[in-house]
């Protein structure tokens, strides 16, 4: 099964960083977050990725090039253009990049890389957000279910304390907000059908509006409930919180 990961937003709410390279391209330990996300499919064996590309995918397309390259310790005779090259690389990855578009929406990337899915299930992911999914769980879940479309739902660590006030104003306390108190937040790691293309229209819309209505008021969609680590990286804060998570050997995400 392929795994397609939309990687061609902007980026702007990080734009202190997404002004250099594309979002999926900011690291976390040296290391792109995008690779971060791979490395975790890769670990439960899907090896085949479908990444779409948009604002600055030269980038995305230089890193897979010279993959190799950015990995090893390389040698060069540059008298005789030739290079020397570890050969210690472990990934067995295959790699469809795919230039989906400056300004396109997400059902549009999608339907852009329909060509490379082919007539098959394939998982669909956002580049921007790791997590310690369990990828077998949620394909058992997505088959139970019979339904075209699976998400993976989570609800989200509270970042705000919640204010206790009476009716005059005055504060008469302060609670955190639990973790169970959240909302479910659709975190990406997805499972789709083939026949969700026939949802996605012209590709003129975000994946997460008419079409994922439509499939709800149709009965085809269906949640995978995941209680473990997840975090976006929509902000500096959020990454300088991966990165202290790398550094301290903390990341639930590690391979």
């Amino acid at each position: 099964m392929k795994v397609v990961i939309l990687a061609g937003g902007m980026g702007s709410r990080i734009s202190e960083e997404s002004c250099l390279k594309p979002k999926p391209m900011i690291e976390i330990g040296e290391r792109p977050i995008l690779w971060h996300i791979m490395k975790w499919y890769a670990s439960f064996g899907f090896q085949e990725f479908i990444i779409c590309c948009g604002y600055k995918g030269h980038m995305i397309k230089d890193y897979f090039v010279n993959y190799n390259i950015y990995q090893e310790d390389t040698t060069y005779h540059i008298n005789k253009s030739v290079e020397d090259m570890g050969q210690n690389c472990k990934e067995s990855w295959r790699v469809t990049l795919v230039d989906t578009g400056l300004k396109t929406l997400t059902a549009g990337r999608i339907l852009k890389a329909r060509k490379y899915i082919g007539n098959e299930s394939f998982m669909l992911t956002y580049g921007d957000g790791v997590s310690d999914v369990d990828i077998n769980g949620l394909l058992a879940c997505h088959k139970q279910s019979g339904k075209l479309v699976t998400i993976t739902a989570t609800q989200p660590e509270g970042r705000f304390g919640a204010i206790q006030m009476n009716e005059e104003g005055s504060v008469c306390g302060f609670k955190e907000k639990a973790r169970k108190d959240q909302s479910f937040v659709n975190i990406g790691f997805m499972v789709m059908e083939p026949a969700v293309f026939q949802y996605l229209g012209d590709g003129s819309e975000m994946l997460e509006d008419s079409p994922f209505e439509k499939l709800v008021t149709d009965n085809q969609m269906n949640a995978y409930k995941h209680k473990g680590f997840w975090s976006p990286m929509d902000t500096v804060h959020d990454k300088a919180y991966l990165e202290q998570l790398w550094g301290q050997g903390k990341a639930p995400w590690r391979v």
